[in-house]
């Protein structure tokens, strides 16, 4: 049943549909559920400048940072906010499902190729859909269900462990304020090592060591500076019915909210209590956990210690965040043709299958340019595209624990660094194989004759003679087939793979 904006027909069908980025498609619900009213829309130029000169918007109301939509400048030309047929743009969630329309009341020139779009925003259809609906709560909902005086807002960006629940509870009980628990939610919005579903859940699992508090999901948008992040969220809490907020990192006071900066807390094994730090001596003082030093045992199968973790906070992080030996895995090769990338591959590919323990998927560069990418052809956009699918097929298969093995060319950084990022938003690892064989090796090989064709002005676009390729430098294994052997060279990334924990060590037989 919807509950949105139904608009005609015809102009659903007419007007030209655009899907935000993640941090966008955060604004646009923030302001679709009240959360950042007065704002009613994404900001125009006089809302923008007026901010920049006085930190207010263009009718005066004070505001902390940009809200802004972009668009692609072709877009923007078919957009008119004085012609009521084309000042409507349908924004879509990432699945392309209509979710608001924007009436376009500004449209300017941001930077080449990029326009701004401002106007306000209605939603379109049922409200959207996704995990936890039921707690995708509006500020009004909420601000209705919380009991009259403080309320003392947390931000729980990340899991929360013993020292953080320690600290929560002692401002709710030195505030005598009732407990208003805000997790980050949507595509972008995990923390700590989890994805933010699994962050739901971990939330949830520390409920009955907090004191009674009101549980709501929000879609907290990030990417602007610290500064800026920390003053929105801010503002966001004081639409939710937060008086004041505890800190959970460096966050600065702002929309008229209190913040409070906690002490550092530390377990004192003498009676298992945390405590101030400086309450403890030194030969009885546990410090907490640093992130990396609860990733590393996670990462290494290892239990996270009770007195630090609550066993069901830890048991949700391990279903999160299982050792390496048993999460999915993309092997991203990459060098100049003829390096001997496509050999590695497919000799990892027969070491990993012969192990068994997870399912094992080569995408090798010319049967997927044959089977996934047919029609693209080797401009830099192409090349990225066909860079991308990869990427994008290989972080599915490393999401379902499968190890995902792929060996194009790339050869350009942002195509590589786009993979990775697939790779890791699917809970998964990366690992970037750097096949560095010299060119004058490469071309004395030249299997498929490419480079001589090059070489002779017949083919263009080749990489290493006419086109460039952007040596890796983030790659966490180089291997130079010069004078390698197959077997040496896959020896050399499954040796990696096993010192690192992405694959179980196994006795050499004779």
């Amino acid at each position: 049943m919807s509950n949105g904006w139904v608009l005609p027909d015809e102009v659903l069908r007419d007007a030209p549909a655009y899907t935000p980025r993640p941090g966008e498609l955060a604004d646009l619900e923030l302001l679709l559920t009240g959360a950042y009213a007065p704002l009613a829309g994404f900001m125009t130029r006089a809302d923008l400048a007026s901010l920049q000169r006085r930190g207010r918007l263009a009718d005066g109301t004070p505001w902390p940072v940009p809200v802004t939509l972009q668009v692609p400048a072709t877009l923007a030309a078919g957009l008119d906010p004085a012609d009521p047929g084309r000042r409507t743009l349908v924004l879509s969630d990432g699945e392309g499902a209509p979710v608001a329309a924007l009436e376009v009341a500004d449209v300017w020139a941001a930077r080449e190729g990029v326009a701004g779009v401002g106007g306000p925003v209605r939603r379109l259809g049922d409200g959207g859909h996704g995990p936890f609906q039921r707690l995708r709560r509006n500020p009004e909902e909420v601000r209705a269900l919380l009991p009259p005086g403080r309320v003392l807002g947390v931000i729980a960006d990340r899991p929360l462990h013993r020292p953080q629940l320690a600290q929560i509870a002692h401002a709710a009980r030195t505030l005598g304020a009732h407990l208003l628990v805000m997790i980050p939610v949507g595509e972008g919005a995990g923390s700590g090592g989890v994805p933010p579903e699994a962050l739901v859940r971990s939330v949830f699992a520390a409920r009955d060591r907090m004191p009674p508090a009101t549980l709501v999901a929000v879609p907290m948008p990030r990417g602007r500076d610290e500064i800026g992040d920390a003053l929105l969220r801010a503002r966001i809490s004081a639409a939710y019915g937060v008086t004041h907020l505890l800190s959970t990192g460096e966050m600065l006071s702002g929309a008229g909210l209190r913040v409070l900066v906690p002490r550092e807390l530390a377990y004192d094994n003498r009676d298992g209590q945390w405590r101030w730090r400086e309450d403890i001596p030194p030969r009885n003082r546990r410090l907490a956990l640093r992130q990396e030093e609860i990733d590393d045992l996670l990462d290494r199968g290892f239990p996270l210690p009770e007195w630090h973790t609550p066993p069901a906070v830890a048991k949700e992080l391990s279903r999160a965040r299982p050792p390496r030996r048993h999460r999915g895995l993309v092997v991203f090769l990459t060098g100049l043709s003829g390096s001997g990338k496509s050999t590695i591959a497919r000799g990892l590919a027969d070491v990993l299958r012969e192990q068994g323990d997870r399912t094992v998927t080569l995408l090798d560069g010319d049967v997927v340019r044959r089977e996934l990418s047919a029609g693209l052809g080797f401009s830099r956009a192409d090349r990225d595209a066909n860079v991308r699918r990869i990427g994008w097929v290989a972080a599915e298969v490393a999401r379902h624990r499968g190890v995902g093995i792929c060996c194009p060319i790339a050869p350009y950084a942002q195509a590589r660094a786009t993979a990775r990022e697939m790779a890791l938003a699917a809970g998964a690892g990366f690992v970037l194989v750097h096949v560095a064989t010299p060119l004058e090796v490469c071309e004395r090989r030249d299997r498929k004759g490419l480079y001589a064709r090059a070489r002779a002005g017949l083919l263009t676009g080749m990489t290493g003679v006419d086109d460039p390729y952007e040596e890796p430098t983030d790659a966490e294994i180089v291997v130079d087939t010069t004078d390698l052997t197959v077997d040496e060279a896959v020896l050399s990334v499954m040796s990696h793979l096993t010192e690192t924990g992405w694959v179980e060590p196994r006795l050499q037989s004779a």
